[in-house]
């Protein structure tokens, strides 16, 4: 190993060490939830409902009641004594109200209705199965094109929109596509997916009195316990969270749902410990899903195949009970984000259905780079240049940066050009064109697929990922210990994090520990989400132990009658150079620190111990360019990848054999997206894929051998860190969607509607379209046929399409209302301003001299001053905020008698709706 230049450290960054963890997880050691045991456990089971929608008439719990081993049955109305209010997992409150178990009716197959308490599990499922619960079914609410007509799902609400951000197409941009030489408008549909994590969701409560002990399979164990403790309306002390070894989360468990909340609430009541362990059925059936979602996309381009402009209308199913209303904003802040793109407009809508409800999956907002790589080479072939150069010509370089985006993201540092410029020096294009060329001759099908994409990581602009927290100290042994506030469910930061630590420090790997898994150790942080733990867990270790070696040279220059400057620690020595004689193990001047403080400099604290919290740049982009090379069999439809190849920009790579396994593991996924998964649910609502016989993921002989490049430009954060942990499962669908598309070039397919299945590509082989949207457009053309053999044209009800849907941000009504007469300006008026983080409630205080406006804005967030006009009954002024990001908010208010409806523009994120009333009223 080199030196490090200055401190003399061997170097471990950039170095592939083995794993501190895959001793004890390869040998068996490891502790998952369920391996928690504790005196007196008792068991859990819930009690699921067996329809999508309906009303519960009545629960018979007296048979379950009296079997042998049952301890308590509750329901609903037992965990009130408890109550709890769900957060979303920006820790804001939610549009709806959620449950931990079912109050008077039922919003999907498997919600949660009672829960039984038993000696063990067997016991707690056998008294489960004859709790008798009587129910008045009523219509479900599946699709999203339910969603669009249907009554609204959740009483109280005036329509199934769950959340929207956005606006209608502008003349602006209209009048782009009408003078474009070319125009392509495609609608691309992503099915629903189910993390599928090696170990399901889990829960052990053990209350000590006034406090409890939660062993959770969860992200984080410091923002599951702030979680915890907010939605109980508990002390922050209260909850103490535990989460040792985790099987995978992939954003299923960036918070506790309601089977871990009822089973924590419970355990409080019953004064008991508890523990309920998901098994794959419920998995499969009640757990939160991801990615059902479809965008129509229509983009402008010049003669020469630049773009000119664009327009996305973008809607997700948030199911019934999502872990926050969802309309996915990023994916329109990022659509276009590494591409100049000068104008671009869209509309996003999230919608309520009665199936699981929405969580996160790695790279939430994926869909922007599936959308976007499809479309280009969509237009790649209408315009006839090749992908690679339509990319070339629209991708940003370093030349054009720094820039701001038309949706106002700042890019400063972001390399895709050079990723794809490394990726084609080691992917000889041309010559697959002339195997492609001879295998088509010979009725073989060969397909190359090419995607470029840059992903925000360590995304401190918002709230709880804002920083990190590292404690590292230097033990009386000489051996150094750290507590970071990252957790790992398979992302190996015990490993990593002791890299960057030992090479700062100058001590060896093998004598740093690392601990993660406690919310009681250390401060706050939230852990993994949204590939930031190497960017702000990095940062934070870099900070820690930085200090603390400047203490130790302080210590050990008292000591050795030298300069701080001069001491060099390497390989676990205090040095100084040309006195060789004056060498000292680092566990001789840690005896000195903690045991024997008079021989410390003046006013020095004993020991060796420091901490930091570090925030890191508001986004850190990763880059990257991937290429596969597939080919289709044409009597069978299967697809066989015989090439990937991997262009990757993290930066700085602390670890390059942990780089690697993220990417491949987030490239597994992807193929399993694109070729094999798809939850299913029949027209009642009912799960049709359940167990793994139904649900098909991928398996080894599914993965191809990956190719590794690596770019490695520093960021700005410290260490030139970037995450990488999303990249794969962002970036690999639309590689093999545009591969198996320029597979079947010849027959004219456009594959745009996932999964690929088998029988898929035969039919599209064959000319067949058997879309979602084809067979939706077909459904809704019969509709209208029988609409009009029965009634009039101006009688006819018209199905909403996807395009028709109310726009986002607009109130219902077709205009403006008048200005009735005496309306009253001013005064406090309570507003709730609809943003991605959840709904914000906001005091406006309006004062009015004419057509002059002023005012103050109060929240949580803090007070605002503003100025603005009134027209009318229509108020409009700007804010300019600063936290946690430049933006200027432009709100446009109408009153009416004594309420008030209206859009605020909210910079990058698109237009939001804003709704009050009078204070008072």
């Amino acid at each position: 190993m080199s030196a490090r230049g200055g401190l003399g450290a061997a170097r471990f960054i950039g170095e592939r060490m083995p794993r501190k963890e895959d001793a004890r997880l390869l040998t068996g050691r490891g502790q998952f939830t369920d391996d928690i045991t504790e005196a007196g456990l008792l068991h859990v089971a819930f009690v699921r409902s067996p329809i999508a929608r309906g009303r519960i008439t009545s629960i018979d719990l007296n048979a379950a009641q009296d079997m042998p081993g049952v301890h308590a049955i509750l329901t609903a109305d037992d965990l009130a004594s408890k109550p709890v209010t769900f957060m979303s997992f920006y820790l804001s409150r939610l549009e709806i109200e959620v449950p931990p178990l079912a109050t008077d009716h039922v919003a999907y197959v498997g919600d949660p209705v009672a829960m039984v308490v038993a000696d063990s599990r067997s016991l707690a499922e056998d008294a489960a199965s004859v709790v008798e619960v009587h129910y008045e079914e009523e219509a479900a609410v599946v699709t999203i094109p339910d969603a669009m007509a249907a009554e609204p799902i959740h009483p109280g609400t005036e329509n199934n929109v769950a959340a929207a951000m956005g606006d209608e197409i502008d003349e602006d941009l209209e009048e782009v596509f009408a003078n474009a030489a070319h125009v392509v408008e495609e609608t691309i549909t992503h099915q629903r997916i189910a993390q599928s994590p090696m170990e399901g969701r889990g829960v052990v409560v053990s209350p000590h009195g006034e406090e409890v002990t939660v062993h959770l399979s969860c992200q984080s164990p410091h923002l599951t316990a702030r979680y915890l403790t907010e939605c109980f309306g508990l002390p922050p002390s209260t909850i103490r969270v535990i989460a040792k070894d985790v099987g995978g989360s992939f954003g299923l468990k960036v918070q506790p749902w309601r089977e871990e909340v009822a089973t924590v609430a419970a355990g409080m009541i019953l004064g008991r410990p508890l523990k309920w362990i998901e098994d794959r059925w419920e998995n499969l059936v009640a757990a939160n899903q991801a990615r059902e979602q479809e965008c129509t996309i229509k983009v402008a381009f010049d003669e020469e195949g630049r773009l000119l402009g664009a327009y996305a209308d973008y809607h997700i199913n948030n199911g019934a009970y999502p872990h926050g209303a969802d309309c996915n904003i990023a994916v329109a802040i990022f659509l276009w984000a590494a591409y100049k793109m000068p104008q671009f407009g869209f509309s996003a809508k999230g919608w309520f259905s009665n199936t699981a409800g929405l969580a996160a999956y790695r790279g939430p907002w994926a869909m922007e780079s599936l959308v976007r790589e499809t479309v280009l080479d969509i237009a790649a072939r209408k315009i006839g240049i090749d992908p690679v150069e339509i990319r070339r010509r629209n991708l940003l370089t370093r030349d054009d940066q720094p820039v701001t985006t038309s949706m106002g993201v700042e890019l400063e540092d972001i390399t895709p050009t050079e990723c794809l410029d490394k990726l084609l020096r080691t992917l000889d294009v041309a010559a697959f064109r002339k195997e492609q060329e001879a295998a088509r001759k010979e009725g073989r099908y060969l397909g190359l697929g090419i995607a470029t994409y840059i992903e925000p990581t360590g995304a401190a602009s918002i709230e709880v990922l804002a920083s990190e927290f590292a404690e590292v100290r230097i033990e009386p042994s000489g051996k150094v210990t750290a507590v970071v506030s990252t957790h790992s469910q398979g992302h190996g930061t015990q490993t990593t994090m002791a890299q960057i630590i030992a090479e700062e420090l100058g001590v060896a790997y093998e004598d740093v520990q690392v601990f993660e898994d406690d919310s009681t150790r250390g401060g706050f942080g939230a852990g993994a989400s949204g590939s930031r733990q190497a960017v702000a867990g990095g940062g934070a270790c870099i900070g820690a132990a930085r200090r603390l070696r400047e203490k130790l040279q302080k210590v050990a220059a008292h000591m050795l009658n030298a300069r701080p400057e001069d001491v060099v620690i390497a390989n676990g020595v205090v040095s100084v150079p040309g006195a060789e004689e004056m060498d000292r193990p680092l566990r001789d001047i840690a005896t000195i620190a903690y045991g024997e403080p008079d021989r410390l400099p003046p006013e020095m604290e004993p020991g060796l111990e420091a901490h930091f919290r570090y925030q890191p740049p508001p986004i850190t982009f990763t880059s990257a360019a991937h290429a596969c090379i597939v080919e289709v069999d044409a009597e069978t439809g299967m697809v066989t990848i015989n090439r990937w190849i991997s262009s990757e920009d993290c930066g700085v790579i602390i670890n390059p054999a942990m780089v690697e396994g993220q990417i491949a593991g987030g490239l597994a996924q992807a193929i399993g997206t694109v070729l094999l998964e798809e939850v299913g649910y029949d027209e009642r609502g009912n799960p049709t894929t359940v167990t793994y016989k139904d649900y098909k993921i991928p398996t080894i002989t599914d993965v191809p051998d990956i190719e590794y490049l690596h770019v490695s430009t520093p960021s700005k954060s410290d260490g030139g860190f970037r995450g990488v942990g999303e990249g794969g499962a962002i970036i690999g669908p639309p590689t093999l969607v545009n591969a198996i598309a320029d597979a079947l070039a010849p027959f004219g397919a456009k594959c745009l509607d996932l999964p690929l299945t088998p029988s898929k590509i035969l039919a599209l082989m064959e000319g067949k379209d058997i879309s979602r949207a084809a067979a939706r457009k077909a459904k809704e053309e019969a509709r209208a046929a029988a609409a009009d053999s029965s009634a009039s044209s101006s009688e006819k009800d018209e199905l909403p399409s996807v395009g028709a849907a109310i726009m986002p941000g607009q109130p219902e009504t077709a205009s403006a209302p008048e200005e009735p007469a005496g309306v009253v300006v001013d005064g406090d008026w309570d507003m709730v301003l609809s943003t991605p983080m959840g709904p914000q409630e906001i005091v406006a205080h309006f004062e009015t001299d004419g057509t002059s406006l002023r005012g103050e804005l109060r929240s949580d967030q803090g007070n605002q001053d503003f100025e603005g006009t009134v027209e009318g009954n229509r108020l409009l002024f700007d804010l300019k905020v600063t936290k946690p990001m430049k933006i200027t908010l432009k709100y446009e208010l109408s009153l009416e008698g004594d309420t008030a409806v209206g859009t605020c523009k909210m910079g990058m994120f698109g237009k939001a709706k804003v709704r009050g009333r009078r204070s008072g009223t």
